[in-house]
């Protein structure tokens, strides 16, 4: 990206949340916007005095600017980045991905100068301090914009970045933030979790179930030369939608067939997607997320877009607050028997012969999987009545032999 083509604004915004002024960055590159942010950041860094170490809580200041040299929107090869910078060599830096769905922040980065004794009295160092992290959590449908208002505390090195009030957007289309919101979790309590399709005015005429069971796919998502997610599975749509030579309103079963179907994704620290496109006119994200502090993941976003000839018009859905196919990191999940994913009321997606493994995939191999419940308890159902059986069987020859004893004493020898 050329400088020269490029225009930087900043806004600082007057709004206060809590005691943490909120900051309005936007990097711009011609007359278009890339990337905004409104967000409120405060800082807790620990470092080491003469005698002792002190910790020190610095908010992002009104006076912060949009780093030009650093930040990009990615038309030069470099990761789009937004990086704000203030006082004597400060910064804030968020770099950002996307898989043709989704965006999310990547790596968080900050840089703190120990020399500058307003924020540091008595450091014993004047060193530039870097410090950064990829686990991040914070994603969003593209041409949506990302909201977070409740405070999201994450460590980076030895600093502690606590986000609040957070609306931003990259890989922006239009000159202001999306109206359309893509909620953290944090939000989402007490609130829907995701939009769905509205009741049909008529019974949905269901049609007849395809024949067989769809066909067992396997895809996997690279990260260089490495396989970085793998999926093994069959999937069956079940959408109601309004037919267009119908004039009403159906409900259509179809099988996934994998020799018809491409695979692509991208694989993060914390965020890992798997998008299947199906004879072109079928797209499905499986957005799968891992929580650092407790080492799970699960599978916490599906989109699904289908633009079938009988449809009156395409149907897109999406729900971001899932909660499926748990798992530890290190493990595979599998499950044999057949699951449904709810995204609404109106599509779902069935599972059958299920493995999925989304991060830390070693040599190309599934690792040793944690079972579903549902598989669990079928491997018990033969186990609970063969003991059964076996106990019945032992009661029968108790009973017998206590007969037979009773009956020869009742013959005397003469």
């Amino acid at each position: 990206m050329k400088k020269s083509n490029l225009c930087f604004q900043l806004v600082a915004c007057s709004l206060i949340l809590g005691f943490v002024r909120a900051v309005t960055l936007e990097l711009r590159e011609g007359n278009s916007t890339c990337i905004k942010a409104d967000l409120s950041v405060s800082f807790s860094i620990t470092y080491n005095t003469t005698n002792s170490s002190t910790t020190v809580k610095v908010d992002l200041p009104d006076s912060t600017t949009v780093d030009q040299g650093s930040s990009s929107c990615g038309s030069d090869g470099r990761p789009v980045s937004l990086v704000g910078v203030f006082g004597p060599g400060h910064t804030l830096g968020l770099f950002f991905s996307n898989n043709g769905s989704m965006y999310s922040v990547d790596m968080l980065s900050i840089q703190y100068n120990l020399s500058d004794s307003a924020l540091f009295p008595l450091a014993n160092s004047s060193d530039v301090v870097t410090v950064m992290t990829e686990s991040v959590g914070m994603w969003a449908w593209l041409n949506t914009t990302y909201r977070c208002v409740s405070p999201a505390s994450i460590p980076v090195g030895g600093a502690i970045v606590t986000f609040s009030g957070v609306k931003m957007e990259a890989y922006m289309t239009q000159e202001d933030l999306s109206p359309v919101e893509s909620v953290c979790t944090a939000d989402q309590e007490g609130t829907t979790a995701a939009p769905t399709t509205p009741s049909p005015t008529t019974t949905p005429v269901p049609a007849p179930t395809p024949q067989g069971l769809p066909e067992q796919g396997t895809y996997a998502v690279t990260k260089g030369n490495d396989t970085c997610l793998m999926a093994r599975m069959g999937l069956q749509l079940n959408i109601t939608y309004t037919s267009q030579s119908k004039n009403n309103t159906v409900q259509e079963v179809m099988n996934i067939h994998p020799n018809l179907t491409t695979a692509s994704g991208t694989c993060g620290a914390s965020i890992s997607t798997l998008v299947l496109d199906h004879e072109g006119n079928t797209n499905i994200s499986f957005t799968f997320t891992l929580n650092t502090t407790s080492n799970k993941y699960h599978l916490g976003g599906l989109v699904l877009v289908a633009n079938w000839s009988d449809m009156s018009e395409p149907v897109s859905v999406s729900n971001s607050n899932l909660a499926y196919l748990t798992s530890v990191l290190g493990r595979s999940y599998s499950c044999n028997s057949e699951q449904s994913l709810i995204i609404t009321e109106a599509v779902s997606i069935n599972t059958f012969r299920l493995q999925v493994q989304p991060f830390a995939v070693i040599s190309n191999q599934f690792a040793t999987a944690v079972e579903c419940q549902i598989d669990q308890d079928q491997m018990l159902i033969p186990i609970v009545v063969g003991a059964a059986l076996s106990g019945l069987v032992l009661v029968v020859l108790i009973a017998y032999l206590i007969g037979r004893k009773r009956s020869n004493a009742g013959y005397q020898t003469i």
